[in-house]
């Protein structure tokens, strides 16, 4: 079990390691380009990990946020329920009054078509009593 062991915790390590470089933007990749630590970490399997998180990227994430969720704690605003949100409902109202004048015109469209088909019928009995 033991000797599993010294062979998965590097592995793992590696892995980890490879994923964070992979992940890490280009500007934060210190000392050296991206690629040049990934293949760092792929040869050296049990060093390159190390000197990676040691040496290989910045701790500090930069002022402002990169990612959306640091971006959003800067710039967190009142969270607000949809249904307690007046735009949202404003939206919504918009929406279902669209749908409604949107179904009356199918509606009518069909009333139309049926009528136009109705008279059509009666125009052809007409045609078959006469002839």
């Amino acid at each position: 079990m033991l000797r599993a062991l010294m062979y998965i915790l590097p592995l793992a390590l590696t892995i980890y390691a490879f994923i964070d470089c992979l992940n890490t933007p280009e500007d934060e990749a210190k000392h050296l380009p991206k690629v040049v630590w990934v293949i760092i970490i792929l040869l050296f399997w049990i060093v390159g990990p190390i000197v990676w998180f040691a040496a290989g990227k910045m701790r500090k994430p930069p002022t402002g946020g990169r990612t959306p969720s640091e971006w959003h704690r800067n710039h967190r605003s009142d969270w607000v329920a949809p249904d307690d949100n007046p735009d949202f409902l404003k939206s919504i109202r918009d929406e279902n009054k669209k749908d409604e004048s949107l179904l009356k015109d199918w509606e009518a469209d069909l009333r139309r078509r049926e009528e136009e088909l109705k008279n059509r019928e009666q125009d052809e009995d007409k045609g078959k009593d006469n002839g």
